[in-house]
């Protein structure tokens, strides 16, 4: 299937916008500046990661969801709270769900 955009794509410039804040514009501020361009750098990760991992954890979530006889967050979430979801798959399915969105948020913490 052929891509609608010309190269560079988003994860590309997503990268090299990280770059730049990573490797000139970080070593030359200070303070508050310093502290938002590194908040900016890791949004950009993020972003990056979020743009590689974000189709298959999409896939993987909903075949959990699935697996749980609901259709969404939404529908899981409210059988939760009405005390339905006994499932012992439940938890297994929750974990994986937290560690995908570590996995995006800060791979550090997985």
């Amino acid at each position: 299937m052929a891509a609608p955009h010309d190269v560079p794509d988003a994860a590309q410039l997503v990268a090299a916008v990280r770059q730049f804040l990573e490797a000139d514009v970080l070593p030359a501020v200070e303070g508050r500046v310093r502290f938002h361009t590194r908040v900016a750098i890791n949004v950009l990760g993020m972003v990056e990661r979020e743009i590689e991992l974000g189709p298959a954890q999409a896939a993987e979530h909903a075949e959990r969801l699935a697996g749980l006889g609901v259709g969404d967050d939404a529908e899981l979430a409210a059988r939760i709270r009405e005390g339905r979801a006994d499932d012992p798959e439940l938890l297994a399915a929750l974990t994986a769900a937290v560690r995908a969105k570590l996995d995006v948020a800060n791979p550090g913490y997985t």
